[in-house]
């Protein structure tokens, strides 16, 4: 099979249509079987339930090629589940595990010619998700809702070498208690949007969202868990109700105790003692860790030891050891790559 002519080494991290994706109904209370097709466009009502009242969800995963040159993609069963999970919470038809994971490798395999060849630092990004798709005026959930699955290549997220991170800790709240926080909603992102926008104009790279009960522990981000280092060598990791269980994140905290032997700690994380952490770093999966060197609370600087230069000791063989099982340089724990072709 031969690989698409592209400049793998220059990619972004931007969307190019590739030849087929997956697109599955769901109508009269039950899931037709799905197709492959090269069309890309999406045709709805202008009334669909999305369209009215944001009734959408989705995943983010990554399709690789490994060292020996097969195809994986990495636990794409967790994708399954916590999509699941999002539906659950929107009043959404839950596409079925097993169907999910095989629609996966489907549009993986059908567009085998745009994975990047191993070590240019590509990834070809899937991207599951789902709406409502019929007409809806009275607010209510929708009957009728469409399932899909594109794919896209991407270069590497840090193009030209790793720069930590300038945060600030936002204003805004990005979820409420009991509310839609752990669910991959689509308008999860949009109400962080204006919070980004801002502080990218403010000359900072992303935001940390505080807790929106009492505003003294730390969250997320719009897009990413935090993950920290203590000054003697613990990996600490916030716990909460209204975080995004990152996948990512969950792998990284197996990594650091199973392959590198390391003392691990999912906590309510308060803001007062960041100050005190050796190393922070961000993760989800399109930069797996991405280091944060410093984080602004309304003009008092928090410096991590680790400075601005390049990513803390213990954040780097994190970052190492999960990319090299991605990647299958490392062997990876049982179930966790999916080998497609």
């Amino acid at each position: 099979m031969e690989k698409k002519n592209i400049d793998w080494g220059n990619l972004g991290f931007g969307y190019m249509q590739t030849d087929k994706r997956f697109v599955a109904n769901y109508k009269d209370g039950a899931w037709d079987e799905g197709v492959l097709t090269e069309d890309a466009t999406v045709t709805i009502s202008e009334c669909a339930g999305v369209l009215q009242y944001a009734q959408t969800c989705f995943e983010g995963m990554k399709a690789y090629t490994t060292e020996d040159g097969r195809i994986v993609t990495f636990r794409p069963d967790l994708n399954a589940s916590r999509m699941k999970d999002s539906c659950e919470r929107l009043q959404m038809p839950v596409f079925p595990e097993d169907k999910f994971v095989e629609a996966v490798c489907k549009v993986v395999e059908a567009n085998a010619a745009y994975v990047p060849p191993y070590g240019s630092g590509a990834t070809l990004y899937i991207r599951p998700y789902m709406f409502g798709s019929n007409p809806v005026i009275g607010v209510k959930p929708a009957d009728e809702y469409q399932f899909r699955i594109f794919t896209t290549p991407v270069g590497p997220y840090f193009k030209g070498g790793v720069k930590p991170l300038t945060l600030r800790v936002c204003d805004y709240d990005r979820a409420a208690p009991h509310g839609t926080g752990h669910i991959k909603a689509g308008l999860n992102y949009a109400m962080s949007l204006y919070a980004i926008v801002d502080a990218h104009h403010q000359g900072y790279d992303e935001n940390m969202y505080l807790d929106s009960a009492t505003r003294t522990y730390v969250e997320e981000t719009g897009g990413a868990n935090f993950l920290f280092v203590t000054k003697d060598g613990k990996v600490v990791t916030p716990k909460s109700s209204t975080i995004l269980p990152s996948i990512t994140r969950r792998s990284l905290m197996y990594v650091a105790k199973e392959y590198l032997g390391l003392e691990v700690e999912e906590r309510p994380v308060a803001l007062e003692e960041v100050k005190d952490m050796a190393e922070c770093g961000l993760c989800g999966t399109a930069a797996v860790i991405s280091p944060v060197g410093k984080i602004v609370d309304h003009g008092t600087e928090i410096c991590f030891p680790s400075g601005m230069t390049e990513m803390g000791p213990i954040t780097k063989k994190l970052y190492d050891t999960l990319t090299g099982i991605q990647m299958g340089r490392i062997e990876a724990p049982e179930g966790w790559l999916k080998v497609i072709k």
